[in-house]
């Protein structure tokens, strides 16, 4: 194998796991969240706040971990 597809293959790799994580990651946030706005309805609002702030972050380290998976290609 050339160090070219092996670099691609490693990029894949990384991003699917980054994607993985990313999904799991928000999973665990979301679930207990609507469990949390089911058991006392005057806080869904202040919990949706929060879990959007949390989601957010989630998704801006996913997608850091995705360009780094694509510039490792790239170079």
């Amino acid at each position: 194998m050339e160090p070219t597809s092996l670099a691609f293959l490693g990029a894949g790799l990384g991003a699917g796991l980054v994607a993985l994580g990313a999904g799991l990651g928000i999973g665990r946030l979301a679930g207990p969240a609507m469990e949390g706005s089911a058991r006392q309805p005057e806080a869904a609002g202040d919990i949706r706040n929060s879990m959007i702030v949390a989601a957010a972050l989630i998704e801006g380290v996913a997608f850091f971990g995705l360009i780094i998976c694509l510039l490792l290609a790239l170079k």
